[in-house]
């Protein structure tokens, strides 16, 4: 049994990484602070489901606060997993300081904790953000990231860059796996799917910025919690995309979405937003080849499963707001 930190582990990414360590036998040392970035319920509900492990450790900290921080890790850790974030492109137009005390300063605090406390092994979440609009399609881990386009972006350009400092000082392995636009049952109120569910479910109009024509590679939550993990091994300093290297259009999506519910949507087209980019699409071939990992789950049964779920919890997340 291995003994993992996973922050972030109240989110869409960090509870299924959290559950699929405790299901493979290993300790987890949870860490979230719980903040109201979306709504309490989702992540509350997230974080109930794994406190049934007995090998689960929970604790509400902020990984801003080193001192916090010193007071969780021990000398055991096995590996780091940082998932803790403010994550949305839009929303980092408005709280920019925000984003980099925490996703800039919080993985500095982490890696200070590595070097104090030895751990040897680092994996940072990072974002095909990052890409910005370049027109190298698929987007390759060697593109250029000079250029990004949101706080949000610029952030954890940021953070992978004092990973690159700490693995040349310390020997730290550390591996940083770039997610393509993440969704999946209990997904983040802000992402594309769950505001599309609602808003078709609840026989609300859609507000759709641009055309609907640019393209997302949706790529299911359980994937990427595989690559995650896989990404523990000993790589040295790797950047790896995780994605589906299956892009669709937002209208393609939004149709899966009336199919899946077996109703009809109205779409409001808005202009373009300038923080959005055109198109993602994520060049894999460096995943397989190092990891081993592809993602198993099409994108149908992706949606009809994030469908069910948000049927199944209706009475409560249709109160949920995705604004």
């Amino acid at each position: 049994m291995s003994r993992y930190i996973v922050t972030g582990c109240a989110g869409l990414i960090g509870s299924h990484v959290t559950q699929a360590l405790l299901d493979q036998g290993h300790a987890v040392i949870g860490i979230d602070n719980l903040n109201s970035s979306y709504d309490e319920r989702l992540k509350n509900w997230r974080v109930n489901r794994l406190k049934n492990n007995l090998t689960f450790d929970f604790h509400i900290a902020d990984v801003r606060d080193s001192h916090r921080l010193k007071d969780i890790f021990t000398k055991d850790i096995d590996a780091v997993i940082n998932l803790a974030a403010k994550a949305g492109v839009r929303q980092s137009l408005t709280e920019p300081l925000e984003y980099y005390e925490t996703n800039v300063t919080g993985t500095i605090n982490l890696l200070e904790m590595c070097r104090t406390f030895n751990v040897k092994k680092f994996i940072l979440a990072s974002t095909s953000s990052l890409y910005g609009d370049g027109t190298q399609q698929p987007f390759q881990e060697t593109n250029d990231t000079n250029c990004p386009l949101s706080p949000y972006a610029a952030s954890k350009k940021a953070a992978e860059a004092i990973c690159y400092t700490y693995h040349h000082l310390y020997d730290i392995d550390i591996t940083i796996p770039r997610y393509f636009t993440v969704y999946g049952p209990a997904g983040r109120p802000d992402m594309a799917i769950f505001k599309f569910i609602k808003w078709i479910a609840e026989g609300i109009p859609i507000t759709l910025f641009g055309d609907g024509e640019q393209t997302r590679d949706f790529t299911y939550v359980s994937d990427i919690a595989q690559g995650t993990i896989l990404s523990l091994k000993r790589l040295g300093y790797q950047v790896i995309n995780l994605g589906s290297d299956k892009p669709i259009s937002v209208n393609n999506c939004i149709s899966l979405i009336e199919d899946s519910l077996q109703k009809p949507s109205k779409r409001n087209y808005l202009p373009s937003h300038p923080a959005d980019v055109r198109h993602t699409w994520a060049n894999i071939s460096k995943a397989k080849d190092l990891l081993g990992w592809k993602p198993e789950t099409d994108i149908n049964t992706g949606i009809n499963e994030s469908v069910k779920w948000y049927i199944e919890n209706q009475s409560w997340a249709k109160r949920i707001a995705v604004d």
